[in-house]
C-alpha cells in the first residue's frame, strides 16, 4: 500500500466501482486500524471510526478523484473520523461529570453579600457624601467628573479646595 500515490496503483481504483472499493476495504482497513488504535487509544473505539470512515467512503466513492492516491484520501477521513470520536467522547465524559455532581445552584446574590460585609459598617462611618462618592466611584464606576455633575458641584471633589484649607495667593 502507498500513501504517496502511484499513478498506475491509483489508476486501477476507479470512481463508483464496488470491486474496487472492496479491494480498498481489505488492502487499507487492518493498517488503518492500528493507526486509529494509536489515535483514540482505545481498540473499540478505532474500530467504529474505522467502519464510519469506510462507510463515509463509500457515500463518497463516485466523487473520488483517482488523481489522489486512494489510501490517502481513505486516510484522511478516518483520520478526521477519529479526531471528531475524541471530541465527543470529551464533551461525553464533561457531560457525564456534570451529570454526577449536578447542576452547579445559584450562588449567593452579591448585593447579599455587599449589605452584610465590613465594607457597610466603614461606609457609614464616612461622612454621607463620602461615602457617596465612593459607592458612586468604586461600585458604579463613574469618574470624577461625573460624580461632581451628579451631586451638582462645580468640577471634581478633588479640585476643589477644603473649607478650612488656606490657599496662598
Amino acid at each position: 500500500m502507498t500513501i504517496n500515490g502511484d499513478p498506475q496503483e491509483n489508476a486501477a481504483y476507479r470512481p463508483g466501482d464496488r470491486d474496487d472499493f472492496d479491494r480498498l476495504y481489505r488492502t487499507c482497513y487492518p493498517r488503518l486500524l492500528r493507526t486509529i488504535y494509536a489515535i483514540t487509544g482505545d481498540a473499540a473505539s478505532a474500530e467504529d471510526c474505522v467502519q464510519e470512515a469506510f462507510l463515509r467512503a463509500f457515500k463518497a466513492w463516485p466523487r473520488y478523484r483517482p488523481e489522489r492516491a486512494a489510501e490517502a484520501w481513505i486516510y484522511q477521513i478516518a483520520i478526521n473520523t477519529a479526531i471528531s470520536h475524541r471530541r465527543r467522547a470529551k464533551l461525553r465524559r464533561i457531560g457525564e461529570v456534570l451529570r454526577r455532581l449536578g447542576r452547579p445552584g445559584l450562588g449567593p446574590d452579591p448585593a447579599d453579600g455587599a449589605t452584610t460585609s465590613d465594607l457597610i459598617q466603614a461606609l457609614s462611618a464616612l461622612p454621607p457624601r463620602v461615602a457617596a462618592d465612593f459607592v458612586l466611584r468604586y461600585h458604579h464606576g463613574y469618574n470624577n467628573r461625573e460624580i461632581a455633575r451628579l451631586e451638582g458641584v462645580p468640577g471634581p471633589r478633588s479640585a476643589r479646595p477644603h473649607p478650612r484649607t488656606r490657599v496662598a495667593c
